[in-house]
């Protein structure tokens, strides 16, 4: 195996989504879980320019690491939380936890080392952006425009429901 450049962004990128998502695990603060996972976002859209996949990355990091984090975000702010501090878990739990880590490690390990796929594409990776256009406004167009509907009948169904709510509480005043 040698040390390319591809291979070297290759781990330190998968490190760096291992371990956003390892700090949004163990951070006390809500605010700070959802810093980690923006950074685990931008790790896996690193992961996906390796792969070639560059419409897929955009869309990584518009949708999640933009959109979702920030309605993360508003969500957190407008609720009413408490910060109390919960127990801290035993050493005896953390250990459990770190060899269930790593058994599973090993068995997705030993599950891919002798794997074989078989030949390689090699021009997969070519005009993707435009081979995905093609297809969602050719082949998939009536699931496209049944998805916008079902989006749009969620977002008329959340206004109504917040209206109500609102009517209520102003007729028990």
């Amino acid at each position: 195996m040698s040390l390319t450049g591809e291979f070297l962004a290759f781990l330190v990128l998968a490190l760096s989504a291992i371990g956003g998502g390892i700090l949004m695990l163990n951070l006390q603060k809500v605010v700070h879980m959802v810093v980690a996972l923006v950074f685990t976002f931008i790790s896996i859209a690193g992961l996906y320019v390796l792969l070639h996949a560059e419409f897929l990355a955009a869309v990584q990091v518009l949708i999640y690491s933009g959109a979702i984090t920030i309605l993360m975000l508003f969500g957190i702010m407008l609720t009413n939380h408490n910060a109390t501090n919960e127990k801290k878990i035993s050493m005896g739990r953390n250990i459990i936890i770190l060899l269930g880590i790593i058994g599973f490690g090993l068995a997705i390990y030993f599950g891919i080392y002798d794997l074989e796929l078989g030949e390689q594409a090699t021009d997969l990776h070519v005009d993707n952006t435009e081979k995905i256009g093609l297809a969602l406004y050719s082949k998939f167009v009536i699931p496209f425009e049944l998805m916008s509907v079902v989006l749009l009948v969620a977002l008329v169904g959340a206004i109504v429901l917040a209206k109500k709510d609102k009517e209520e509480e102003a007729n028990e005043e």
